[in-house]
């Protein structure tokens, strides 16, 4: 009986939650999922879309040993483990074309391990 009482409660606030999420979501932009995977001196894709004030969601996996994930204008600075997706999000809150780079060391190519993200107005 206790499980079909919280079974209807959960249906009775469902409407409600869903009506907060697109508010939230229309007030602030959208939400931008992006992949990205971080491998040998490269992130893939190395340059990054978005429109200012989206919600920015990237999914990033390093494939191949320990990277990292500094977007500094953003205040983001990820270690990424191998093989383990890491979540990074963010508000585009300014536009302009901004640099991320490796945070870890990971070899003789680490500094060319760069790339672009690119916040249209």
């Amino acid at each position: 009986m206790k499980q079909y009482k919280l079974a209807l409660a959960m249906l009775a606030f469902a409407p409600l939650v869903s009506f907060h999420s697109t508010a939230q979501d229309s007030q602030s932009g959208a939400t931008k999922e992006i992949q990205i995977s971080a491998k040998k001196y490269e992130f893939e894709p190395s340059s990054v879309h978005v429109k200012k004030g989206d919600k920015v969601k990237l999914i990033v996996t390093a494939t191949d040993r320990e990277h990292g994930l500094k977007l500094a204008a953003f205040h983001v600075n990820q270690k990424l483990t191998k093989g383990e997706p890491a979540t990074v999000e963010f508000t585009a809150d300014k536009a302009g074309s901004f640099p991320f780079e490796c945070s870890v060391f990971c070899g003789m190519g680490h500094g060319k391990m760069k790339g672009t993200l690119v916040v249209d107005e």
